[in-house]
């Protein structure tokens, strides 16, 4: 059988993306790591490891070789961002358009997915697809809109709309990759510190002050690493940081939360299935900052809760910073 796309990770984004697609009756291939994954989404049409809400389309047909991914020209990368490098080495062809839906930076070397894509298939025109989307809602067919930034501007826009764009899910043009990542992966973080709040029982009052003073931090690393603040400005940044930092539906959210109950981050970290990407940006994201001159103290209490910090001392540190002017240059 031939595809016109296919989807790379099993988890619960992969499956709502591959649902997404298949909406209107399109073949979809979707690749998972993990063998009963597969064979429960090819012989009945769920994921109850990762999506059991779903009923899935019978369009989707799920696969553990990846070579069969080879000739489909547009793949969907949902694997996650620590994972990205080694999966996408795997792929026995650059497909024509890589499409990253995974939001984070590499620990190890500090680049963004769209670096880490362009090595591993520079073959292949890159485009990212960033924005408010809970994957439950996504796989459910409700009303969705997102960025979808495209490296190879127009003529690759031109190619991936009528590819992804559905009824419910309405794609925004954007050729700003680095900032549609960005927003990304900074909000991770930042949902993190809000799920803290939420533990502590700090009020809304700090919950919406923390996002006001992250989208700053967000907008800082921003323009430092050539972000365009209107791209901030859209679903990619300030509308996906609104809807991650106010729900337990959102992954980072729940594990800041549960930090701020008092339960340990080892623990945590060892006892989740499902991937907080925030819990792997929030260090390298911290140094990337202090190397470019960037303040981010909110990010670097992340990381501190994350090192071992008690929730309530990190935030007395953070309440105890010098007061100034309400501008992007200080928290």
């Amino acid at each position: 059988m031939s595809y016109s796309v296919a989807v790379i990770g099993g988890g619960a984004w992969g499956t709502a993306l591959a649902q997404m697609l298949a909406s209107d009756g399109r073949d979809v291939l979707l690749w998972a790591r993990e063998a009963e994954v597969v064979e429960e989404i090819n012989a009945s049409h769920r994921n109850t490891p990762f999506l059991p809400s779903a009923e899935l389309s019978a369009a989707i047909r799920a696969t553990g070789d990846i070579t069969e991914l080879a000739g489909v020209p547009v793949v969907l990368v949902v694997s996650p961002a620590q994972h990205s490098a080694g999966v996408l080495s795997t792929l026995p062809a650059p497909p024509q358009d890589l499409v990253l839906c995974n939001k984070g930076i590499e620990q190890a070397s500090g680049r963004l997915m769209n670096h880490v894509a362009g090595e591993a298939c520079p073959g292949s025109e890159v485009a990212v697809l960033s924005g408010p989307t809970f994957a439950h809602e996504v796989a459910a067919g409700l009303p969705t809109a997102v960025t979808l930034a495209c490296g190879g501007g127009r003529s690759q826009w031109e190619r991936l709309k009528p590819v992804i764009a559905r009824p419910s899910f309405r794609p925004y043009y954007s050729d700003d990759v680095t900032g549609a990542e960005i927003g990304g992966a900074v909000k991770n973080v930042l949902a993190i510190a809000c799920g803290v709040v939420d533990g502590l029982g700090l009020g809304q009052n700090a919950r919406a002050a923390l996002i006001a003073r992250g989208y700053a931090e967000m907008l800082r690393f921003g323009e430092a690493l050539g972000a365009r603040p209107e791209t901030l400005a859209g679903l990619c940044g300030l509308g996906d940081l609104v809807l991650t930092c106010s729900s337990t539906s959102s992954r980072n959210f729940s594990l800041g939360k549960a930090l701020g109950e008092g339960r340990s981050a080892a623990e945590l970290m060892a006892d989740r299935r499902t991937v907080a990407e925030g819990a792997h940006t929030a260090p390298v994201l911290a140094k990337l900052a202090a190397d470019h001159g960037v303040d981010m103290p909110i990010v670097e209490a992340v990381g501190a809760l994350l090192g071992g910090e008690p929730a309530a001392r990190v935030v007395q540190q953070l309440l105890a910073r010098p007061l100034r002017a309400e501008q992007a240059t200080g928290v």
